[in-house]
């Protein structure tokens, strides 16, 4: 994967616009970060997961996934080393990445139209 597929896979979920911090891009919904593009470097991506997200993530998947180094990687911030992802599993972790930080008042109108479409014949 490259930096730009990265973007796109973000991008493409419901709510994200991409702004910068600190020198990198980032990807936000709402008002909070869920990923970032260039940290540490340009081979890398970073996702915002719960620590037990990304225990499942680098234990299943050591060469893509490894945490952020310092204490931003125990509270569950994940590195994804680009060139060695895959399509499925990038979009899997930046899912779960946008799941974990979407307003709640967003899930509330996803939840009311899953339930309204069920309704339907």
């Amino acid at each position: 994967m490259s930096a730009s597929h990265f973007r796109r896979a973000a991008l493409a979920l419901p709510g994200v616009v991409e702004g910068a911090h600190q020198r990198t891009a980032d990807f936000r919904v709402g008002k909070r970060i869920f990923a970032t593009l260039g940290y540490p470097d340009d081979a890398w991506g970073m996702v915002k997961l719960t620590p037990e997200q990304q225990s499942m993530l680098v234990e299943a998947e050591p060469e893509i996934f490894r945490p952020v180094p310092g204490g931003w990687g125990k509270q569950g911030y994940t590195n994804v080393l680009l060139v060695k992802s895959d399509a499925t599993t990038l979009k899997s972790a930046l899912a779960m990445a946008w799941k974990n930080v979407e307003p709640k008042s967003q899930v509330k109108a996803r939840e009311q139209d899953g339930a309204r479409n069920k309704k339907k014949p």
